[in-house]
């Protein structure tokens, strides 16, 4: 046996570590990615003044987030269900530039009131109606993210004198309604999860929803494991939010953790939308409007998104005085491409 001297050692060990460390270095930096991405866009939201508050509003506790004044427009933020006024994060310091912001946590998210009887678009429309008089007090630019596109619509078409311009983002405009909403990824995903939770005999509707999402159908034998680790996981911090070093989308778990599920079986029961009619709502909407159409896809004759592009040409059809905007995003636009989100708001307060 030859003995192996210290150059021939160090040029193996680099041969060999050297792909291990940049491995190493990848996963590293995925896992800092997954953990860290929203701590940081976090500290920058309150670097730029924003700060969170509280107000009652016709007996309902508003949660939401108010960045600097500086004799600037306001913007008001509705995000969509499942998350809360925070998935802003990524554009909230250049936001706080132009406009004088307000992100409001709608009720049943964040730290809003949950009312179990009340999560229909029109009773919470006509909340943040009230918000927009007693807390802001003039007139808004309006942004709302798909189910809060149908509020921010609403809101457009019956408080015209509150509303200026309006971004709809990928709204889900006539597939929530039945049974239309029956092929669509929500219904048969968190719509589904949350009315099977209410029946099960079970407390922990994020440990439940992570058990019985839709898309484990996707990962084949590999589905049970991750479910194990997430449970895991869960099961150990059950007061936090579940956060997974390797799994790529830990905000949307994150705002989870305060999520009513009552919210979500009013998109399986058709509650959301009694009284709440799309189209004349949309024919309404007359103030200066751009409507976000995301990228979608079929999974047989399931609509994995918010509308299928069919609907958006309809859509934009109705919308009196509206630019449409597609986008090869998924349905979170704002918070995957936050700097073309603020050029499209920039321009509405021109």
């Amino acid at each position: 046996m030859t003995r192996t001297g210290p150059t021939r050692t160090l040029a193996r060990a680099a041969l060999i570590g050297g792909p291990v460390l940049v491995g190493a270095a990848a996963v590293a930096r995925f896992a800092a990615t997954n953990l860290c991405t929203f701590r940081r866009d976090w500290w920058s939201v309150l670097a730029a003044g924003y700060t969170e508050k509280q107000v009652v509003v016709d007996g309902v506790v508003i949660n939401y987030g108010e960045g600097p004044a500086r004799g600037k427009p306001p913007l008001l933020l509705i995000h969509g269900q499942a998350s809360d006024w925070k998935s802003y994060a990524p554009a909230l310091p250049e936001l706080a530039a132009m406009f004088h912001v307000y992100a409001v946590d709608v009720p049943g998210h964040g730290g809003s009131d949950r009312i179990a009887d009340g999560y229909t678009a029109t009773g919470i429309g006509a909340l943040l109606k009230r918000f927009v008089d007693d807390v802001i007090g003039e007139p808004v630019v309006l942004s709302g993210h798909s189910s809060g596109g149908h509020l921010a619509a609403w809101l457009a078409a019956n408080a015209p004198d509150d509303v200026t311009a309006v971004l709809l983002e990928d709204p889900p405009m006539f597939t929530t309604l039945l049974p239309r909403a029956e092929k669509t990824w929500n219904w048969v995903d968190l719509a589904t999860c949350c009315h099977s939770f209410l029946t099960a005999d079970d407390t922990d509707f994020v440990r439940y929803y992570w058990v019985h999402q839709y898309m484990w159908k996707y990962f084949g034998a590999g589905a049970d494991r991750i479910r194990r680790l997430g449970t895991r996981s869960r099961d150990r911090h059950p007061d936090r939010p579940l956060a997974l070093w390797w799994w790529p989308v830990n905000n949307l778990l994150r705002s989870m953790q305060t999520y009513d599920p009552v919210f979500g079986d009013a998109f399986y029961t058709d509650r959301w939308d009694e009284g709440f009619d799309h189209e004349s709502t949309l024919k309404a909407v007359v103030q200066q409007t751009i409507y976000v159409h995301t990228a979608v896809d079929f999974d047989g004759d399931i609509l994995r998104g918010a509308a299928s592009d069919d609907d958006a040409a309809r859509i934009a059809q109705l919308l009196p005085n509206a630019r449409l905007v597609q986008t090869d995003t998924g349905h979170g636009f704002h918070d995957e491409d936050p700097a073309h989100f603020v050029r499209l708001l920039d321009e509405l307060r021109r």
